[in-house]
C-alpha cells in the first residue's frame, strides 16, 4: 500500500476509539509503560478535547494516533505532543505525519500559541519544531540537547524557562 501523509483521513479522537488508540500504542511501542503514558493522559486535568487526532485507514481502521496536552514553559501555556503512535503495518506511509499535522492545525485553530515535543531529532522539524535550547527552553532532567523541540503555532515569539509536564509524563 502506498500511502502519504496527505492521503490519510484524520478525525479527532472519540470516546468509542479508546480501545483501538490503547491497541496502536500497545504495538507500536516496546513497553506496556509506553503505552499506557497514553491512557494516563486522558485522564489528567492536562486532558484537553479536541487535541488527540487518530488517523484512520482506507478500511476504517485506527491506525495512528496523536495527542496534545497541557505544559507549561515557567508561565506560560504551551502544549506538549505525547509520543506519536503508527500500527506497525501502517508505519512509513504517512500516517504519523498526518495525524501530527492534524493535532498541531486543531492546536492552532484553538488559539494555541506554543509545543514541545521530546522526540526524534530527524522526524519532528519537518513539522516547524527546532531545538528548543536555541530559545532558552529547557526541562529539568538531562535529555540530548536535539532531542527536545519547540515551535511557535502563531508566529508568537517562543518563551524561554524550563518545561514542566503533566504528571502522567513522569518527569
Amino acid at each position: 500500500m502506498r500511502l502519504d501523509w496527505q492521503t490519510w483521513k484524520t478525525r479527532p479522537e472519540t470516546e468509542a476509539d479508546i480501545g483501538a488508540v490503547h491497541r496502536v500504542n500497545a504495538a507500536a511501542f516496546e513497553t506496556p509503560a509506553e503505552a499506557d503514558l497514553v491512557d494516563a493522559l486522558r485522564t489528567d486535568p492536562a486532558w484537553l478535547p479536541g487535541l488527540s487526532w487518530v488517523a484512520e485507514a482506507p478500511d476504517g481502521e485506527v491506525a495512528g494516533h496523536a495527542l496534545l496536552t497541557r505544559c507549561r514553559i515557567d508561565e506560560t501555556d504551551a502544549l506538549a505532543l505525547a509520543p506519536v503512535a503508527v500500527l506497525p503495518a501502517y508505519q512509513r506511509t504517512g500516517a504519523g505525519g498526518a495525524v501530527v499535522r492534524a493535532a498541531l492545525d486543531a492546536g492552532r485553530a484553538r488559539g494555541e500559541s506554543f509545543v514541545v515535543v521530546l522526540g526524534h531529532p530527524e522526524y519532528y522539524p519537518r513539522f516547524g519544531f527546532r531545538t528548543a535550547s536555541r530559545y532558552g527552553i529547557k526541562v529539568s532532567f538531562d535529555v540530548p540537547d536535539e532531542s527536545l523541540m519547540a515551535m511557535s503555532l502563531n508566529g508568537s515569539e517562543l518563551p524561554g524557562g524550563t518545561v514542566r509536564y503533566a504528571p502522567p509524563f513522569g518527569v
